[in-house]
This record gives C-alpha cells, sequence and structure tokens, in this order.
C-alpha cells in the first residue's frame, strides 16, 4: 500500500471504531501497515475525540537518530494518551498513533468487519511483551519501541512536508514560514566564507522579532567530572512552579546536557523558561524505547501541563507534531503561589 494522507484534518470531531471493527483490520500480528494496535486503545472505543494533529510525520525516538519520518493515513487525538496499563504501568504518557482505519466521522454509521479477526484482544495483550531466551528481562513492545517498522525515512527539506503541515492544520503558514526562514538562518551561520557576525545578528534579530525571546544557547556551568546537584521540592499534581531561567538551569548541567542523567534540551525546552505552569504528575518509570526495558528513575522527573516538545529548533524534525512532554528536575523549577499560567489550557 503506497503512503497517503489522512482524509482527516485539524479540529475534526471522529469517533474511535468498535472492538470488533478495529480488531478485523489487523493481521496476526496485532498490526496494521506494521503500526501495532496496544490494547490501551480498545480501552477508548466508542468515545469521541478531536483530531490534534495529522500525523504524516514524526520523529525517531527508537534508534534515536532523532530524524524525520514519514507515515500514512495516521492522526494524533487531543487528550489520548498512553495509560500505560499494559505496558507495566508506564508513567511515559506518549501520543497514540491512530490510523484512519481505525477511526470514523462523528455520526458516521459502523461499519461491518470486513474479515474474521486474525488478531485478538488476549493475543494484543500478550505480545506487549518480549522475554528473549538468553535474556529472561521483560522487554516491552509498544508504538513508541516499533515506531521504525511502520514509518519511512523522511529528509528534512523535503518541500512537501511543509505545505502538509499547512494543508492539514497542524500549523498555520506564519509558523511554518517563521521555522523554516530561522531553520535555514541557524543552517547558513557555519557556512558563510564571511560575515559571520552579520549574519548572527540578522538571525537574531529575526529571532527575538518573531518569537519575542533569544535564540537557544548551551553553555554548561558544572566541569566535566564533577557532580551535577540535586534540588528537592516535594512536588505534588496539580501545584503551580516557575520554570527557572535558561542561565540559572545551564548552573545545574554537565558538558553532555545533563543533570543526574537527564538532559536538558536548549532547543525545545529553553523556550519555556520562565514561564509559570502547573504539575501534571511525577514520573519514575518508563519504558526505554531503545531496549524495550523498564527505567526505575532514582529521582522523579516533572511532568508540566502544556509543556512539550514543539519541534521548532531540531532541524532534522521541524514541526513534528508528536508533541512529546518534556521531563524536568525539580532544581529547575521553583514554586509559586497566587499565580496562572497565561498559556494554561494549551493541549497537545
Amino acid at each position: 500500500m503506497g503512503w497517503k494522507l489522512s482524509r482527516f484534518r485539524v479540529g475534526d470531531l471522529v469517533e474511535v471504531r468498535s472492538k470488533a471493527e478495529i480488531l478485523a483490520t489487523l493481521d496476526a500480528n496485532g498490526r496494521l501497515d506494521g503500526m501495532p494496535l496496544m490494547p490501551e486503545m480498545l480501552a477508548l472505543c466508542g468515545r469521541q475525540f478531536r483530531v490534534r494533529a495529522v500525523a504524516h510525520k514524526t520523529c525517531d525516538t527508537a534508534k534515536q537518530s532523532w530524524t524525520g519520518r514519514r507515515l500514512s493515513a495516521s492522526v494524533h487525538l487531543e487528550g489520548a494518551f498512553c495509560d500505560g496499563s499494559a505496558h507495566g504501568g508506564c508513567q511515559a504518557e506518549c501520543a497514540l498513533f491512530w490510523k484512519d482505519a481505525w477511526l470514523k466521522r462523528a455520526g458516521e454509521s459502523a461499519a461491518a468487519p470486513a474479515a474474521p479477526e486474525a488478531c485478538s484482544e488476549a493475543e494484543l495483550q500478550r505480545r506487549t511483551r518480549r522475554v528473549g531466551e538468553r535474556d529472561p528481562e521483560v522487554r516491552y513492545v509498544c508504538q513508541a519501541t516499533e515506531l521504525v517498522d511502520f514509518t519511512e525515512p523522511l529528509y528534512e527539506w523535503d518541500a512537501r512536508q511543509y505545505w502538509y503541515d499547512i494543508r492539514t492544520g497542524n500549523r498555520s503558514a506564519s509558523t511554518v514560514l517563521r521555522v523554516l526562514v530561522l531553520a535555514w538562518l541557524r543552517w547558513l551561520l557555519p557556512r558563510v566564507p564571511f560575515g559571520y557576525r552579520f549574519f548572527a545578528w540578522i538571525h537574531e534579530r529575526a529571532h527575538i522579532a518573531w518569537t519575542g525571546r533569544p535564540s537557544p544557547y548551551f553553555e554548561p556551568g558544572i566541569p566535566a567530572g564533577q557532580r551535577t546537584p540535586s534540588g528537592v521540592l516535594d512536588l505534588q499534581p496539580g501545584e503551580l512552579v516557575r520554570i527557572k531561567s535558561q542561565p540559572e538551569i545551564q548552573q545545574t548541567i554537565d558538558p553532555r546536557g545533563r543533570n543526574r542523567g537527564l538532559s536538558f534540551d536548549p532547543q525545545e525546552m529553553a523556550p519555556h523558561c520562565n514561564r509559570v505552569v502547573t504539575v501534571r504528575k511525577l514520573v519514575t518509570r518508563i519504558i526505554d524505547e531503545p531496549t524495550g526495558r523498564m527505567l526505575e528513575l532514582k529521582q522523579p522527573c516533572v511532568m508540566l501541563d502544556g509543556v512539550f516538545c514543539r519541534s521548532e529548533y531540531a532541524n532534522r524534525r521541524l514541526n513534528c507534531p508528536r508533541a512529546i512532554p518534556s521531563y524536568w528536575r525539580e532544581i529547575w523549577l521553583e514554586r509559586v503561589g497566587g499565580e496562572r499560567d497565561p498559556d494554561r489550557g494549551e493541549t497537545r
């Protein structure tokens, strides 16, 4: 089957088809076009959601090449995340990928299953885990770990993807133009034979004019070999916190950009600095996507409401619609009271 764009658009109201309808689309491995259906998704059958983004592309976190990947006839739904109930209680809240065949427009009549079920719900549950003969440790299988299987490489300068960003409603034309112009300036800077300072000045002026803040940068504050500091606030879901400024955060990370093993991505996390946001949850266990192993975190990470990767700076995956939530150390935050985040209510 060749590639095709989803028939849905951002904002469309859709309904998740019945279990019988969805199971009838799967092969014996519980997949459609290589994409696994996760048991957590069956719990959403019959419910209605808005399309948050058309997943015509995504980013490779499974092999950690951090490059763009193309996929066919798929969307992300607003408020539909994996709750980890079939995957050892993983708390990552990954955005689920939905094939068009698993959805219908709200009010559309149900379709009779085209064929007998090739994969049962019990088989889907069984396929969430993989145990090898030589390695008895459980390896989890989900859409995130198998992402390369149902996607294709996507070249960053393939202009069609940016047209699809606009056509699907994922991004406005002005946003796509801004992201591309700033990306082109970043690409150009190290390659100009002369006038570097002039082009750097143009890039910085353009960035401030379009975003209202300086461009992200990386300057570690902890020397190599020195242990990074730790901070404990004992935060709880629902509390208001202020994300510290980038200079303050830089003083807690090492030359690898990490604090106690957790990365601070200046490209996608720095734009959130100085915001007042709400604590969504504390994360203590997540699946390591490259290996499928369950990781038990020595220190809990903080997930914040409305704070996620926008993919506006990482050149190899510009405008990725996956909206992966960022993880924050408590030392990067400070508790506040009586304030509200002006961006509160933003969804992913």
